[in-house]
């Protein structure tokens, strides 16, 4: 798996090569489960095909999308939970077709004694990740369920440069933490109110 190729990757040539040698690549495909909450860490992932959704699950079972990680990109919360010897606080699930370089932690600790630009890199990611998460919090603190959810929409369409959204009503309410049947309702609403167009496990923004 080449990273000089991932133009998001934004590091140098040295770091790359170090990261393709230490690296373990898998493919896995949409729906996958790639880490669930209270696992062992013992890899970071680089996502360099796809996109990774990030979810936190409470005691019923319960989830809520709390970032996704795109080409180039990792996963700060496997990287605190790794580096730390610690369980896993979050699950993460291929939105799509994915392709994932896993850096061993002892490799990872490695880089960061001898490239202080992977440090910074991680500390970008640490930002903002951080930045999406405040996100979050005012989203749920202070927006209605309908504004969340047109958000959702335009954010998963813009992901994926499309107008059309592949998705399930069930899927939708699992990944912003509510029922199916208040998700159904609100897109009924936006549909009379000219916003979208709603198919068969399919969503149009108009």
């Amino acid at each position: 798996m080449e990273l000089d190729n991932l133009v998001e990757f934004k590091s140098s040539h040295e770091v790359k090569q170090k990261l393709s040698a230490y690296g373990i690549a898998k493919n896995f495909s949409e729906g996958d489960v790639i880490l669930n909450e209270n696992a062992y860490i013992r890899a970071i992932p680089i996502v360099t095909k796809g996109c990774i959704g990030v979810m936190r699950t409470d005691d019923d079972g319960r989830e809520i999308l709390l970032y996704y990680i795109n080409p180039g990109e990792s996963c700060i919360m496997s990287f605190l939970g790794g580096i730390h010897n610690d369980t896993s606080k979050i699950k993460a699930i291929a939105e799509e077709e994915t392709e994932i370089l896993f850096i061993p932690i002892d490799k990872v600790n490695l880089l960061i004694k001898e490239n202080p630009e992977w440090l910074d890199y991680i500390f970008r990611l640490y930002h903002k990740r951080f930045e999406e998460l405040l996100e979050v919090v005012n989203d749920v603190a202070f927006k209605k369920m309908d504004e969340r959810l047109l958000n959702f929409i335009k954010k998963r369409c813009e992901l994926t440069k499309t107008k059309t959204l592949q998705i399930t009503h069930e899927h939708l309410a699992n990944e912003l933490g509510t029922a199916r049947v208040v998700v159904s309702r609100l897109l009924k609403q936006m549909e009379d109110k000219g916003l979208l167009k709603l198919g068969r496990n399919k969503i149009s923004l108009v």
